[in-house]
């Protein structure tokens, strides 16, 4: 089972990837914007661009999560991606549908004032960071029907939105028994170690 998480950039996907990911056994996290940053490391400066426009990628990615799939048992796969296109989404999800794959696309929401204030929480301008500058494009492209399942976020826990896509896709979800310091300290090296890299890409456009 693919699990494939939408949504604004800075809307909080990395965290409840990593929240399905401890709260479902055996579920693995596979970010395919690490393959895009790769591929920018390989070129010069002048042929960089936004990798998701670049046919390599796109097939490198339904390579990636074919294999991964495939890996050999029922492990459900968890990407935390933004698209905005729903062409390209088409073009990284269905040809995994096509290969018997069960694939659940949900796309996470919340109000403007309620993303403005998740980019400021990381630590991001939510006027001049490459996330806030994206808010009004993202919310608008993201809430038409084309990128249904919406889950609107606002009020709800990181847990509570794992939950809920858990009990969607039918996948048994462990309930967090740690502490509200030990959560803290968890979703603060999550955001540590999956830093997003928009504002490196931006700049070097």
């Amino acid at each position: 089972m693919l699990v494939w998480l939408n949504g604004p950039n800075g809307i909080g996907k990395t965290q409840v990837a990593h929240e399905l990911s401890r709260g479902v056994a055996d579920a693995f996290v596979c970010d395919p914007e690490h393959l895009g940053f790769a591929m920018r490391r390989m070129l010069p400066r002048q042929l960089r661009g936004d990798f998701r426009e670049m046919p390599l990628w796109r097939a490198g990615v339904v390579e990636m999560l074919s294999t991964v799939l495939k890996g050999g048992d029922a492990s459900p796969v968890i990407v935390p991606m933004t698209v905005r296109d729903p062409v390209l989404l088409a073009a990284l999800i269905d040809p995994l549908g096509a290969a018997g794959h069960v694939v659940h696309h949900v796309t996470l929401l919340a109000d403007r004032a309620v993303l403005a204030r998740r980019i400021r929480s990381r630590g991001e301008s939510a006027t001049r960071s490459y996330a806030g500058r994206q808010i009004d494009d993202s919310l608008r492209a993201l809430r038409t029907p084309g990128f249904a399942r919406h889950l609107h976020t606002d009020g709800m826990t990181i847990a509570a939105v794992a939950a809920d896509i858990a009990a969607h896709a039918d996948l048994p979800f462990t309930p967090d028994p740690a502490g509200p310091l030990r959560r803290r300290a968890r979703r603060l090296s999550v955001q540590i170690r999956h830093a997003r890299f928009d504002e490196l890409l931006d700049r070097g456009r």
